[in-house]
């Protein structure tokens, strides 16, 4: 299967045993935690409690938003004159 994500197209074997190609299945196979992403599926935001019985179709187009926690937190510097 044949899916675009984020602009670039990558192919995926069908879902093992035979079963369905979710957008849980895709998640996990992409090695992304779950509670850190969300997902658009051609231009609609999916909620994360549909991603299970959402099926995947060759063809789609999802972008992929991961959000990732850390940066810098500046200190301000205080010049006083005493």
């Amino acid at each position: 299967m044949k899916l675009q994500i984020n602009g670039e197209e990558r192919t995926f074997a069908a879902a093992q045993g035979g079963g369905l190609f979710t957008l849980t299945v895709l998640i996990e196979s992409l090695d992304m935690k779950s509670d850190r992403v969300a997902v658009e599926l051609n231009r609609d935001i999916v909620p994360r409690e549909c991603w299970p019985e959402t099926q995947l179709k060759d063809g789609d187009r999802l972008e992929i938003v991961h959000f990732v926690g850390g940066g810098c937190c500046a200190l301000s510097t205080r010049h006083s004159s005493s």
